[in-house]
């Protein structure tokens, strides 16, 4: 690790622990030339894979976009910050561990639906009215009626 004072290449860790819940690991460090300290934090990166949409096109997948998806579905229920964040985390360890480079948009639907079924009944039909383009009432109640199998 490069000293942001000096540039030198040789600095020692004084001091290391956990934090944000265990996913990252902060360490002090002191230069040996210099003898400033610095922190840094350490994560795994964790590599998802792309999303390949209906049209053929790739796309990275963004967890922002997940994100904002669940919560349209989820406007205005009784769902809490957290349960959305879980399951956000739920369905990237889902995505990471088909262990393929890519994954169709398809697959990450149908994810997201097992995962709003579980999760709120209602978010679960709008996500699906939006996500297989409902054109009637008649397909809303059919997919109602699919709920209650």
């Amino acid at each position: 690790m490069y000293c942001p004072f000096c540039s030198v290449q040789e600095t020692k860790v004084i001091d290391s622990r956990l934090v944000a819940d265990g996913s990252q690991v902060r360490r002090r460090r002191e230069c040996t030339l210099c003898k400033e300290r610095f922190t840094t934090f350490e994560m795994a990166e964790l590599v998802m894979p792309r999303i390949v949409k209906r049209d053929g096109s790739r796309e990275p997948f963004n967890e922002d976009k997940l994100r904002a998806g669940l919560q349209r579905a989820l406007e205005k229920r009784p769902v809490s910050t957290e349960q959305v964040e879980e399951c956000v985390s739920r369905l990237k360890s889902s995505l990471r561990a088909t262990g393929e480079r890519e994954v169709s948009s398809e697959s990450l639907g149908n994810l997201i639906m097992d995962a709003l079924k579980e999760l709120d009944k209602v978010a679960y039909v709008r996500f699906a009215s939006v996500y297989r383009s409902f054109e009637d009432i008649r397909e809303f109640g059919e997919e109602i009626a699919r709920l209650g199998d």
